[in-house]
């Protein structure tokens, strides 16, 4: 079992697409930062950068709700998507979080929305309205 978490700020408004068959999907990023005191106390930080994508009624929810600058809780899970490139025909790939649940944390909206759990044939959540809070 894997389950990532991160609690970030959204780098670029999500990006909403439907698949052929009306799939909604969407894409953003989330910046997580770290911060601490070197041994001499100065001040140190570490931003780190994760690509994230939602499913269904979550990806919708997070098209009309978050903006870049958002401040976010997710859960999810690590997938890698790989593709070739049909321009040069070399093999590409990249890590994502496929994500389960979101918790707004901006003041604006505040709440969360979360696939069910017990879904795990696949890797698109499902959401009732029962878990949409607004």
């Amino acid at each position: 079992m894997q389950k990532v978490m991160l609690i970030g700020n959204l780098g670029r408004d999500p990006e909403v697409k439907y698949s052929q068959q009306g799939t909604a999907i969407a894409q953003f990023s989330v910046a997580t930062t770290e911060r601490w005191k070197n041994k001499d106390g100065e001040p140190q930080e570490h931003t780190e950068w994760f690509a994230v994508k939602a499913f269904n009624r979550l990806a919708e929810i997070a098209g009309e709700h978050l903006h870049k600058g958002s401040r976010i809780y997710l859960e999810g899970r690590k997938r890698t998507e790989s593709w070739d490139d049909k321009q040069t025909g070399g093999k590409h790939s990249r890590d994502l979080v496929y994500v389960d649940r979101i918790e707004f944390l901006d003041s604006k909206v505040n709440g969360n929305v979360h696939g069910d759990p017990t879904d795990s044939a696949s890797d698109e959540p499902v959401i009732t309205d029962q878990d949409v809070p607004f």
